[in-house]
């Protein structure tokens, strides 16, 4: 599988399907084709799809362990003029979201449409610190914090406590994008989520919408955090994100 050198970044990415490129942009504690199994099969039979690990995540590699949501941004359109890619779809999860909103304000030439899954578009801290990492010893998390282990290693370099410290920090300060920078993404927009969802939910997301003129929402009824994931209803969010893009080609 290809990486790309990026400045300090060895950037792992995998790409399926031809056609106009969609950036999966995954969320904090995952890493890309995990984040979006359920879109994998359905998206690459239309489109280029592009599923990087973003920086500090997976199998990306740097030599600093330190890393955030606007930084991740700036990777992601390193990425695209590496890759001359002048515009491309973005579809972001959680973090991924506040990614793509980060890139539709700072780099509005580079995003044909954004589709945003799980965010309020405001940083949602409540709960951040029960995953600093001796919370989780504490709590006896020794799962979690295997699967954090294995799925960061080239990531984190062994040091899985500094991996989840990081996570913390940018769960609690991130996105802090000012509603007048947010008033000013003129891209389609399409916001997804769960009717139960914690950190954002119908009235957060309506806030959002009414901030991005060009924008539409799905309240996922009876979905939480992830509805594009299995066991919840994928089959309606994919759908819906493909007709969305299906209306809003690449010019």
């Amino acid at each position: 599988m290809p990486y790309l050198q990026l400045n300090d970044l060895e950037l792992f990415y995998e790409q399926l399907g031809t056609g106009e490129p969609v950036i999966f942009l995954h969320s904090h504690y995952s890493r890309s084709i995990l984040a979006f199994s359920s879109q994998l099969l359905e998206f690459q039979n239309r489109y280029a799809c592009y599923f990087p690990d973003l920086r500090g995540h997976g199998r990306t590699r740097s030599s600093s362990l330190d890393w955030s949501m606007p930084q991740i941004a700036e990777d992601v359109a390193a990425f695209m003029e590496q890759m001359k890619m002048k515009q491309a779809h973005l579809i972001g999860y959680s973090m991924g979201a506040g990614v793509g909103l980060y890139l539709a304000a700072n780099h509005p030439g580079r995003v044909a449409t954004l589709t945003t899954i799980g965010t309020s578009g405001c940083c949602e801290p409540q709960g951040a610190e029960e995953y600093e990492p001796e919370r989780l010893l504490a709590s006896g998390q020794q799962a979690f914090i295997g699967q954090m282990m294995e799925r960061h290693q080239e990531a984190h370099r062994g040091n899985w406590q500094e991996y989840l410290r990081q996570t913390v920090q940018d769960w609690i300060k991130y996105p802090d994008l000012t509603e007048a920078q947010l008033s000013k993404i003129a891209c389609p927009a399409l916001l997804i989520s769960g009717e139960l969802d914690p950190f954002a939910g119908p009235e957060k997301t309506a806030k959002l919408a009414s901030l991005m003129k060009n924008s539409s929402t799905l309240i996922v009824q009876g979905a939480s955090h992830r509805p594009h994931m299995l066991r919840e209803q994928p089959v309606l969010v994919n759908d819906t994100i493909l007709e969305f893009l299906a209306r809003n080609p690449i010019h």
